[in-house]
């Protein structure tokens, strides 16, 4: 096709690579609800321009993870009660119905392939909330992967990947950050069913529990 031109390669972009950081930041506890962020200086620590860095902090407050404070840099916001519980009803709709399908489908082999990944993800001894939250995310991803759904997992990418759901797991301590990365493996039991809505129900269960723990912890 005529006035096409050629894809070249390029380096991830400045702006993503300060998003990334000051996500690692706040996952790591180097930046709390106390913490003013500002352009120049965040520019200098990570020495880039200052372009980048607002592109990261403007992203950053789109997505409800920031905003702007009176000193005119940026500070936590704080997510409301409401926004945790829209962000729960959106993965019981997506990681249930991912739930559902496994059973339906009935395959043997593929859950238990899934329980023993899960089962070694359980046991993984993470050190930190960060660690805590990727390790949850990639059991809870894990479901929905094996449905071979790619819309369903599109969705579930969605609504963990934001700030907003990092922000949000940042209030749990460790006793709740023990209790929420187990009890998977019960939801590996419960696809073996081959009843959609046994399985359907246990995750809805599931993830229920996780946001009154994350309720509490506000």
């Amino acid at each position: 096709m005529k006035g096409l031109q050629k894809v070249t390669a390029i380096r991830p972009r400045l702006a993503d690579f300060v998003y990334d950081q000051i996500i690692n930041a706040l996952q790591t506890g180097q930046i709390g609800p106390e913490d003013h962020l500002h352009q120049v200086k965040l520019a200098d620590m990570l020495a880039v321009s200052r372009t980048p860095v607002r592109e990261a902090l403007l992203r950053l407050e789109h997505e409800g993870l920031l905003k702007s404070s009176a000193n005119g840099g940026f500070e936590l916001r704080t997510v409301t009660e409401k926004e945790v519980r829209e962000i729960y009803q959106m993965r019981q709709a997506i990681e249930g119905f991912a739930a559902g399908l496994l059973a339906q489908e009935n395959d043997i082999e593929k859950i238990s392939a899934l329980r023993d990944v899960i089962g070694a993800l359980e046991e993984s001894a993470p050190k930190d909330n960060a660690a805590y939250y990727e390790a949850n995310r990639k059991i809870h991803r894990s479901f929905v992967e094996a449905t071979d759904n790619t819309f369903l997992l599109e969705g579930f990418d969605s609504i963990w990947n934001k700030s907003i759901s990092i922000q949000v797991f940042q209030t749990l301590r460790e006793p709740e950050l023990q209790i929420s990365l187990h009890g998977h493996l019960l939801l590996c039991d419960k696809l073996k069913s081959a009843d959609f809505k046994t399985a359907q129900s246990a995750m809805h269960e599931h993830i229920a529990d996780g946001c009154k723990l994350q309720v509490r912890a506000m």
